[in-house]
């Protein structure tokens, strides 16, 4: 049997002297050493999602790997993908250190200095186990597969800032694109999605947290199948139950999803616990929902140094959600991103809470109008984010309609074949006669069968 190996050392030279011992060994094919925990996740990941069989048999964790815990590390490969047995490459091989090790999910340490012997018996011996596994799941109908899908977390700066909201039409738009989703309630204690959603359902995320292999038919009991076709897990009832589920639970809870489920969205709510840190630790795109007052791009700043200083994320890795944004507010999304150091969204929700209030006070937020311009720009997020399976267009490029609205109002389009004129007459004030108080608008008017007398890039009316 050929062996897969995936080296994760940190160490320039301890790779060197770890890749020339698995050079000796028979029927071994190891790969490139990854110097970090990031790159070797992303990398097992990207093997899960190819065809055929991609992910290594064995992979090699050295104890200063970074930038978190070795034992930290080991355990997400284990949850995230059970089929690859962990080695662990330590100077402290004690029982101590050994019992963490199993406990994490290693299965095996090998002794600083490395020595051939020891190495090729605990591989080989890892190797044995993970094929397996392998076996045992392609045989086994209730077992989950690969988690490939993608992990979207939607936290609050604080409170009332539309999390909930935004978590929904994502998760709506990306079901209406024909993918599997999951929408899961991680704000523990008083997450509400269930009252979104019109749902009351005697299952949630805390019957899942005490159990240790999570099937595909333990998942199907505890998920409520909406109407709408998406995947709900709740938040407990009793918002005291929420302390059951802790960032260990969490991980295998969100790993269960993802191998279930295309795109899972995770509602964390803005007080941060365990088990919602650990499910931005792993998420693919992490957003920070704020609203454009100096309140809450402090506390949007408060929350990204926590996560620094936490190491769940980095500034720039987080994603920044600018909602309720209207034309005349002084904060604007340049402002957010230089303040917070995040990426900001380029898609912007208006404010206009009066097209939300009816479907919220019914408990229905699925049924917001199409035509709402917050429903329009969450949507439009959604593509921006991918979870529809395409880009939105850069910004400034879109269309005179397809542009978000920052008002809610209507825009008021010229009648085709109306070209604007080139200029003030003669004696016509600024900001008078038919260029409004826009001014002149710039482009060439349409011509027959043209375009229309409207430049994507440049200003237009409000009613």
């Amino acid at each position: 049997m050929t062996i897969r190996i995936l080296p994760a050392v940190g160490d320039p030279d301890a790779a060197r002297a770890l890749a020339a011992l698995l050079g000796q060994m028979p029927d071994a094919e190891p790969a490139p050493a990854v110097p970090d925990g990031t790159a070797l996740l992303n990398a097992l990941a990207g093997a899960a999602g190819q065809a055929g069989p991609a992910l290594p048999e064995v992979v090699l964790v050295h104890e200063g790997i970074g930038p978190g815990p070795a034992l930290e590390l080991i355990r997400e490969v284990a949850l995230r993908f059970p089929a690859v047995g962990v080695v662990l490459i330590t100077a402290d091989a004690g029982p101590a250190l050994f019992s963490a090790a199993m406990d994490a999910g290693a299965r095996g340490i090998v002794a600083l200095p490395l020595g051939y012997d020891e190495l090729v018996a605990r591989v080989q011996a890892a190797a044995q186990w993970a094929a397996g596994v392998r076996v045992h799941l392609g045989g086994n109908p209730d077992a989950l597969p690969a988690p490939t899908g993608t992990l979207v977390t939607v936290t609050g700066a604080k409170g009332g800032v539309g999390t909930t909201v935004t978590a929904v039409h994502l998760a709506l738009a990306a079901r209406a694109a024909g993918r599997r989703v999951a929408l899961v309630d991680l704000d523990l204690q008083s997450g509400d999605l269930g009252s979104y959603l019109d749902v009351q359902f005697r299952r949630s995320v805390v019957d899942l947290a005490g159990i240790q292999d999570i099937s595909a038919r333990v998942l199907k009991e505890a998920v409520h199948a909406h109407h709408t076709g998406l995947g709900l897990l709740l938040a407990p009832e009793e918002g005291e139950r929420g302390e059951e589920v802790d960032d260990r639970a969490a991980r295998q809870i969100v790993t269960a999803l993802r191998g279930r489920y295309d795109v899972v969205i995770a509602d964390c709510g803005s007080q941060m616990q365990s088990a919602n840190a650990a499910a931005v630790e792993l998420a693919d795109t992490a957003l920070l929902v704020i609203t454009p007052d100096v309140v809450c791009v402090r506390a949007a700043k408060r929350q990204v140094r926590l996560w620094d200083r936490l190491r769940i994320r980095k500034a720039e890795d987080t994603t920044t959600v600018v909602n309720r944004l209207t034309r005349h507010t002084e904060i604007q999304p340049p402002l957010v991103a230089k303040a917070t150091g995040t990426h900001v969204a380029r898609t912007p929700v208006p404010a206009a809470f009066k097209e939300l209030q009816p479907c919220v006070d019914a408990g229905r937020l699925q049924d917001l109008d199409a035509r709402s311009t917050v429903r329009a720009a969450l949507w439009e997020l959604a593509a921006e984010l991918g979870l529809t399976g395409a880009e939105a267009a850069p910004p400034g490029r879109g269309g005179h309609r397809n542009r978000p609205m920052l008002t809610g109002r209507k825009r008021k389009a010229l009648p085709l074949g109306t070209a604007a004129p080139a200029g003030p007459g003669p004696g016509t004030a600024p900001g008078s006669g038919p260029g409004g108080p826009f001014g002149v608008r710039r482009g060439n008017p349409a011509g027959p069968g043209g375009a229309g007398p409207f430049d994507q890039a440049g200003p237009y009316e409000e009613g």
